[in-house]
């Protein structure tokens, strides 16, 4: 009789892999239990940032993220995976069942599966080679298959409007003592497993996109050349209820994983989406409210002459994996 589940040994392996999904701040806001012929994803609601997430979409964006990094992972494995996405209404922080079929997985499939462990985010300069065409397309595809819409905002005046929304969600945050606080306290980590360390994050210097962790210890790369040709990659949805935050949280890592296989450096990002005004500012003037904004990518070419940048660390994969049977804690 053909297997219709894996093994422990390959779902804990698939799900520490979905483990390496960023999240805000790298809070991991994800509780997987697992079931006798399933795996489910809960939303970990202790892990939300009360100041900077007050309205847990950026803890759904990263639990989508984990989400796909799961499907990914599986497929590498030779398994596909059935979704039931917010699954039962009562129980609002399950987000998703995930039943297995067995597949034959493809070149394709193992590419993006090493995908999940060598990219990272890169706050730093980029240089100013041109992104292709063609690499842009299939970045913007692969969030198009999850029914997100991508926009490459790489003319005027709406990159422009982009980074103002960035520059003036900067000033608002930096008024609010309890933003500061938040932030300081998952950031600036030299041994923890969560949070951002000081060693992948760096100085804002005059870029309104970096946020001000605490204790940056990562050297910003030389840029030689003054105009850099990174690009910003917009996803947006048609709603904004928990299923489409769901959604985009699966095409970001979609994006990231593609962008990554191509070679590209890549930083998510949400500081503006995380403010009334200046989500609605980008919604309006960036989209022609035709959508709703929902997490920014940034891709570009790394300086080939500067240090990679570390892994962010992980907790321990039974800190969040629990049976179906129990609550977890």
């Amino acid at each position: 009789m053909p297997k219709t589940h894996p093994d422990p040994e390959t779902l804990r392996s698939a799900l520490a892999l979905a483990a390496r999904a960023p999240s805000v701040h790298n809070t991991q806001p994800w509780r997987w239990r697992l079931g006798d012929e399933s795996v489910h994803l809960y939303a970990d609601q202790s892990r939300q940032l009360q100041h900077t997430d007050p309205d847990s979409r950026d803890l759904m964006l990263s639990c989508g993220a984990a989400l796909h990094h799961l499907q990914v992972a599986a497929r590498a494995f030779g398994w596909d995976v059935l979704i039931h996405r917010l699954p039962d209404p009562a129980v609002p922080e399950h987000l998703a069942a995930v039943e297995f079929h067995r597949t034959t997985f493809t070149p394709e499939d193992e590419q993006m599966a090493r995908a999940i462990n060598a990219r990272r985010t890169d706050r730093r300069r980029y240089t100013s080679w041109e992104v292709p065409d063609a690499h842009v397309e299939a970045i913007i595809a692969a969030g198009a298959a999850h029914g997100v819409l991508v926009r490459d905002v790489d003319s005027e005046p709406a990159r422009t409007q982009l980074l103002r929304a960035f520059e003036q969600a900067a000033r608002e945050h930096a008024r609010d003592l309890s933003y500061g606080v938040e932030l300081a306290q998952w950031s600036g980590r030299h041994a923890a497993p969560q949070g951002v360390p000081a060693r992948n994050a760096v100085l804002p210097a005059d870029d309104p996109t970096v946020r001000p962790f605490s204790d940056p210890g990562l050297p910003q790369a030389v840029v030689r050349d003054i105009d850099a040709a990174d690009r910003m990659m917009l996803l947006s949805t048609s709603s904004d209820d928990r299923l489409s935050q769901l959604r985009a949280g699966e095409a970001a890592s979609a994006v990231l994983l593609t962008a990554t296989t191509l070679g590209l450096a890549t930083c998510p990002l949400t500081e503006p989406m995380e403010l009334t005004d200046t989500r609605s500012r980008i919604r309006t003037r960036v989209l022609d409210n035709t959508g709703y904004p929902q997490i920014i990518v940034r891709i570009g070419w790394a300086v080939t002459s500067a240090d990679p940048v570390p892994a962010t660390p992980r907790r321990p994969l039974d800190e969040f994996l629990y049976p179906l049977d129990t609550a977890g804690s």
